[in-house]
């Protein structure tokens, strides 16, 4: 039998040394030329033993070595992976501060970007939307379920549907928020075209033009953009990247701000990612309670934790303190498959609590009722048993992607870079030098087949032009690396043109 060059390799070493720490070395130089990037899933160990032409048990002893060496790590039921080394991820960004007065939103800017990237098709590396890729959703098994609610219910496909939606549907999504702590039936739900409009109904049920609501800072820009329309003022309270909005400072505003709400997402928000511990969680809702106040929550992101269970929402606490009555509820919770299943077929929901007869109201008046046959095809998705193993997939595919993007940031972005570190969803937030200017870096990028959100619009008070949002969300390729390196070029040049004499 010829062997490779490799294989030869290992063979003559193994007589200078044991054959697992010979094996070791191999991958271990894989990892330092780059060929096993950091964050990198490594060759299983069958595909090693073939290689190299050594036994599994080998391998899994040479393995063992470079967890304790520090180079890889295990993840279960998933394999090994090249670990991320702390010299190649910048520093987190630091807890950001409380805006003085209450803004009066201008979403213009935000408009002009989507417009700019409206007229630029068929971009290279979406960095900037925040919906995972096709590549990820089961968008085959989606349009079967369609296909076959159409046919199953041809009339009512074509009807109005009840105002609450589909009972079937909310039976499902009850079911699915236990593994949040939320005890809710089908009766304490409303579905909705999106989270969007749950959060339009939300926000209506208990605002009046002209009413303050406090938000996190940076947030997410469609939260903005609502407000704005509804002619309300945003109040931004400070935000720790890990662990969310920060409660003295917004227990500080409810002593001198009118507040007629508070706006979140404690569950990996949007941009930063952060996860709001279960103790704050507790200590907001009997916070706002007794301030009667109430909290809309958004958990669009919270099916994605990165490891370990599922996090509870606000709801469930304030749950304890509202006797376990559902109708009692202090908290407008909402969620949507915008980001799990299916961003086009529209489908959101909402737990009104307290507020349910003033958010059916709002639904009457704008949209009806949600569309049924997409309904139906969750309802059915739902029901058939595959949600947890497509969780799965997607819970390891955005740590993976997360990881790989923190270290590439490291290696081309500016010295002095930040960049957060989500422990679920797949957005980053990357704070760049002073020097840099996100409106510029977005145009700079887009001429080149890259999209970018540029910190400003993530702001009532347009605060952040140093920053970015990227979404993680995009299949890793050779394409993708290379852009995501072309970005941090653009930025180097930016800091450094700047800081030139």
């Amino acid at each position: 039998m010829v062997m490779s060059s490799t294989t030869s390799t290992i063979a003559e070493s193994a007589t200078e040394a044991p054959l697992y720490r010979t094996v070791a070395d191999d991958i271990a130089g894989l990892i330092d030329q780059g060929t096993l990037a950091p964050g990198a899933r490594i060759p299983s160990l069958r595909a090693t033993s073939r290689r190299l032409q050594v036994s599994v048990t080998t391998v899994m002893e040479a393995y063992r070595v470079l967890e304790d060496r520090g180079l890889v790590e295990v993840r279960p039921q998933s394999g090994h992976y090249v670990r991320l080394a702390a010299a190649a991820a910048p520093p987190e960004p630091v807890r950001t501060t409380t805006c003085r007065h209450a803004a009066i939103l201008d979403t213009t800017a935000l408009i002009e970007l989507l417009a700019e990237e409206a007229s630029q098709p068929g971009l290279m590396v979406p960095f900037g939307a925040a919906v995972p890729a096709p590549d990820f959703l089961p968008i085959s098994r989606l349009n079967t379920l369609l296909s076959r609610a159409v046919r199953r219910e041809p009339i009512a496909c074509q009807s109005y549907d009840t105002i609450p939606g589909r009972p079937e549907l909310r039976h499902e999504i009850a079911r699915l928020a236990l593994s949040a702590g939320c005890t809710l039936t089908a009766n304490d739900l409303i579905i909705t075209t999106g989270a969007q409009e749950a959060i339009s109904l939300a926000l209506r049920a208990v605002t009046l033009p002209g009413d303050t609501v406090a938000i996190e800072t940076p947030t997410y820009h469609g939260f903005l953009q609502v407000l704005e329309s509804l002619h309300l003022k945003a109040f931004e309270v400070a935000t720790d990247p890990r662990e969310g909005m920060c409660l003295d400072a917004l227990a500080d505003a409810l002593k001198t701000q009118q507040l007629a709400a508070v706006l979140m997402v404690p569950n990996f928000g949007n941009p930063l990612g952060h996860r709001m511990p279960d103790g704050d969680r507790r200590r907001l809702a009997a916070m706002l309670r007794s301030a009667g106040v109430p909290l809309i929550e958004d958990d669009t992101y919270g099916e994605l934790a990165h490891e370990g269970p599922r996090p509870l929402n606000v709801q469930s606490f304030d749950h304890e303190l509202s006797n376990g009555r559902a109708d009692d509820s202090n908290v407008l919770l909402l969620s949507s498959f915008t980001k799990i299943l299916a961003p086009g077929l529209r489908i959101g929901w909402i737990a009104p609590g307290r507020f349910r007869r003033q958010v059916i109201q709002q639904k009457v008046a704008t949209t009806m009722a949600t569309a049924t046959p997409t309904q139906l095809a969750i309802a059915d998705y739902l029901a058939g048993g595959g949600m947890e193993r497509h969780l799965r997939r997607l819970r390891r595919s955005f740590k993976d992607l997360v990881t790989r993007m923190i270290s590439e940031i490291g290696e081309s972005f500016p010295a002095g870079t930040c960049v957060t570190r989500p422990t679920g969803g797949y957005l980053l937030w990357v704070e760049m030098p002073a020097e840099v200017d996100a409106f510029a870096l977005h145009r700079a990028a887009l001429a080149e087949g890259i999209s970018i959100v540029p910190g400003p619009i993530l702001s009532a008070s347009g605060r952040y032009r140093n920053c970015l949002r990227l979404n993680c969300a995009v299949p890793w390729s050779p394409t993708v690396a290379a852009a995501l390196r072309r970005l941090g070029e653009l930025a180097t040049a930016m800091n450094s043109a700047t800081r030139s004499p």
